[in-house]
């Protein structure tokens, strides 16, 4: 009895026209005779990490069992604080392509770099004395000159087949080692995806410049951010109540969800095959056979993440930076006295 009310606390519940029970109430002193302190044993034993999918490019996991400030804490760390490696400086040689030269900065600026931000300190840009060493940026050349291709075949239109260098793909960015990085980037740094294409050039036209890599936050600019989305929702509840629905009845309430969330049994009974495909559109509300039928909503401490990466790293290591910079905040404030 008591789990049930446990878990009763702890789910928002989704009428027709509202939500309800949306603040949590696990706290010392809400509710009389209970003891609802905080317990590091109790944590250790609820918490759960649970990964459903992981590539190099995209992850989905599950945090159960833990607060809401500490899941958007995680979120806001992954999109503006995981310091990344991105071209902050492009000393242009020459352009004489249809791109400005400013535009052409800001889409260098842009592209993802694929490299260990670990090895790298912190430029301080704002001191005019301090000069680029090896420690904190990293430099980059592009150079590419567009000219007809005498052996192209006659009557051709394509543009690659027409001339040499049409397409300027981010695979033309060359990383030059200054110091002691080609030991510290063994595989050399890259553009996250070599088909970005950074401009188009006709014979005569050329792109020939310098540029530096500094760490950043995508506090301070999106282009540091290491995440394209990093976003999580509540797991979604699907309780029916009362006797089976069977026939018709079993298939519309079936269509009320999307793909998957409802199946039918071998008994023609209809049951939640996965609620986490729910979008908890309420539709199945709308319908007055299914009032009293059903009961929606989400579970508070259970959140079900998905992170896209730009490609500068995997998704589990701007996760696992993502706890180590809130372990240091942590850190941080413990070493100074709150009661003062």
């Amino acid at each position: 009895m008591v789990h049930n009310i446990s878990a009763q606390r702890n789910r928002v519940g989704i009428e027709h026209d509202r939500v309800t029970n949306v603040s949590s109430t696990d706290f010392p002193g809400y509710y009389p005779g209970e003891d609802q302190a905080w317990n590091i044993d109790k944590f250790k034993k609820n918490f759960k990490i649970q990964i459903s999918n992981l590539t190099d490019l995209s992850s989905s996991f599950d945090l159960i069992g833990i607060d809401a400030s500490i899941s958007n804490a995680f979120r806001r760390i992954m999109i503006a604080e995981v310091p990344t490696l991105a071209i902050e400086y492009v000393y242009i040689e020459n352009n004489t392509s249809i791109i400005q030269d400013e535009v052409l900065a800001h889409r260098l600026g842009l592209i993802p770099l694929k490299a260990n931000p670990d090895y790298l300190r912190w430029f301080k840009k704002d001191d005019p004395d301090i000069e680029p060493t090896d420690y904190d940026t990293v430099v980059l050349h592009l150079s590419a000159k567009c000219t007809a291709n005498p052996s192209s075949t006659p009557g051709t239109t394509d543009p690659k087949v027409l001339y040499n260098n049409a397409n300027v793909y981010a695979s033309a960015i060359k990383f030059e080692p200054q110091g002691r990085q080609a030991e510290w980037f063994p595989d050399g740094i890259t553009a996250a995806n070599p088909d970005i294409l950074i401009a188009k050039l006709r014979p005569g036209q050329e792109i020939d410049l310098t540029m530096h890599c500094i760490l950043g936050i995508g506090q301070d600019h999106a282009k540091f951010s290491p995440v394209a989305t990093a976003s999580y929702r509540l797991l979604p509840t699907i309780d029916i109540i009362g006797p089976p629905m069977t026939g018709q009845l079993a298939q519309k309430f079936k269509s009320c969800f999307p793909e998957g969330v409802i199946a039918i049994n071998s008994k023609g009974e209809a049951y939640v095959k996965d609620a986490r495909k729910d979008t908890v559109s309420r539709e199945v509300l709308r319908h007055s056979e299914f009032e009293g039928r059903v009961k929606l909503g989400r579970q508070r401490d259970h959140f079900i993440f998905n992170v896209e990466s730009t490609g500068a790293m995997t998704p589990d290591e701007i996760f696992i930076k993502s706890v180590q910079l809130l372990k240091r905040k942590c850190q941080i404030l413990r070493k100074f006295d709150l009661r003062t």
